[in-house]
C-alpha cells in the first residue's frame, strides 16, 4: 500500500502533467483523458484542483493603454454594467481627451449594437467626435432617436439633429427627429409644440428606445451650452450653480450627487426627462476630461447609467487613486495610500 507522502507525489505528479498538457502543450481536455486513460469529468476536476492548489498560476497582462483592473473597479464600485476606459495623451487637454474618448465610444458601439435597437442619442462634443470615427455597420432594422431637440445653430456639428442625421447614415438604420427647440421661452411655448403631431410621434419613439448614447456636460465658460449665448445665459448659470449643480444630461441638471436640478429651465427644456432615462435597458455615458469628473460621479451616484466610456485619469479620480483636478487645471500625481 503506498505511503502517504509517496500517494501525494503521485497526486502532485498527475496534477502538473495534466496541466502541462493542457496550458502548454494545448491538448483538449478529451485528448488528455484518452492520453492518461482518464475521463473527461476526471481531467476538468484536476485542472481546478491544480488552479487552487496553486500548480496552475495564471496570469493576464494587459498591454499599455489598457486597463481591464480599472474597468473593474469601477463596475463594482458603481454597479455598471461595463466600463471602457481610453488612454489620453494629454490629461489637461479638455479637446485631446474628448476626441480619444469619443473614439472610444465608436469602437464600444460597433461592438455592441444588434439588429433591431433603437438608438437614441443626445448632443455634444464627444458624440461628434464618437459619430466622426465611426465606420459604417451592416445592420437590420436598426433605429436612430433624437432625445433632446434642437440646441445651437442647426448648421452645428454638434447639434443633435446633424449628428442623428449622420449616425443614421452610418448605420443603414431609420431615423426619428424631434423637430422641436431644446429650449423654449415659456411654457406657453412648450405645450403647443408637444401638441404637434410630429413631436407626438417622436416622444411616441423615444419610449421605445432600449440603447442611448448621452453626453455629460459640465456648466464651465467654455462648455457647448455658453459658447454663444444662445443655450444658456450667464445668469442662468449661475443659478444652476447656486443650487448646487455639477453638470447635465440631455440638459437636465444634477447635483454632486446625482439629485435633478428643479427649475424653470427645466421646466422649458424638450427632451427626454431623467426620469425616461433611467428606464432605458442600456444607457451608455460617454465623456472624460479635466471638467467632467464631478458631473460624471453625479451622473454614476444618480443611477443613470448603465455603461461608462471615460478616459483613465477621470477613472482613476473617480476611484480616489488620484487627486482632484487643481484650480489651474494641472493633473495632480496619484495619491500614496501608504502615507
Amino acid at each position: 500500500m503506498p505511503r502517504r507522502g509517496q500517494r501525494q507525489r503521485r497526486d502532485v505528479r498527475l496534477l502538473s502533467k495534466v496541466s502541462k498538457l493542457y496550458y502548454e502543450q494545448f491538448l483538449t481536455q478529451q485528448q488528455i483523458a484518452d492520453k492518461l486513460h482518464l475521463s473527461r469529468p476526471k481531467v476538468s476536476r484536476l485542472l481546478k484542483q491544480a488552479r487552487d492548489e496553486g500548480i496552475v498560476q495564471i496570469t493576464v497582462r494587459s498591454p499599455s493603454g489598457i486597463y481591464p483592473d480599472l474597468e473593474y473597479q469601477l463596475e463594482q464600485k458603481f454597479g455598471l454594467r461595463e466600463v471602457v476606459i481610453t488612454e489620453t495623451p494629454d490629461p489637461t487637454s479638455q479637446e485631446i481627451t474628448t476626441r480619444e474618448v469619443g473614439i472610444a465610444a465608436a469602437e464600444y458601439l460597433q461592438r455592441m449594437l444588434r439588429d433591431g435597437d433603437v438608438i437614441g442619442v443626445t448632443w455634444g462634443t464627444t458624440l461628434h467626435s464618437m459619430v466622426a470615427a465611426l465606420q459604417p455597420l451592416a445592420l437590420r432594422d436598426v433605429h436612430v432617436v433624437q432625445l433632446l431637440g434642437g440646441l445651437g445653430p442647426p448648421e452645428s456639428e454638434v447639434h443633435a439633429t446633424e449628428l442623428c442625421r449622420r449616425l443614421a447614415r452610418l448605420l443603414g438604420a431609420g431615423l426619428t427627429l424631434l423637430p422641436a427647440p431644446g429650449i423654449v421661452d415659456s411654457l406657453q411655448a412648450k405645450e403647443a409644440i408637444l401638441s404637434d403631431s410630429h413631436v407626438q410621434r417622436a416622444f411616441e419613439m423615444i419610449d421605445r428606445v432600449n440603447v442611448a448614447f448621452v453626453g455629460i456636460g459640465s456648466p464651465t465658460p467654455t462648455s457647448v451650452v455658453m459658447r454663444d449665448g444662445s443655450i444658456l445665459t450667464q445668469e442662468e448659470l449661475q443659478e444652476l450653480r447656486r443650487r448646487g449643480a455639477v453638470g447635465d444630461i440631455a440638459l437636465r441638471f444634477i447635483n454632486a450627487e446625482g439629485e435633478p436640478i428643479r427649475s424653470d429651465l427645466d421646466n422649458r427644456v424638450i427632451g427626454i426627462t431623467l426620469d425616461q432615462l433611467k428606464r432605458i435597458k442600456c444607457v451608455v455615458g460617454v465623456a472624460g476630461g479635466p471638467e467632467k469628473e464631478a458631473v460624471i460621479r453625479g451622473a454614476l451616484l444618480g443611477g443613470y447609467l448603465k455603461v461608462l466610456v471615460t478616459d483613465h485619469i477621470t477613472a482613476m479620480r473617480l476611484l480616489g487613486l488620484v487627486e482632484p483636478v487643481a484650480s489651474d487645471g494641472m493633473v495632480t500625481e496619484p495619491i500614496n495610500h501608504g502615507r
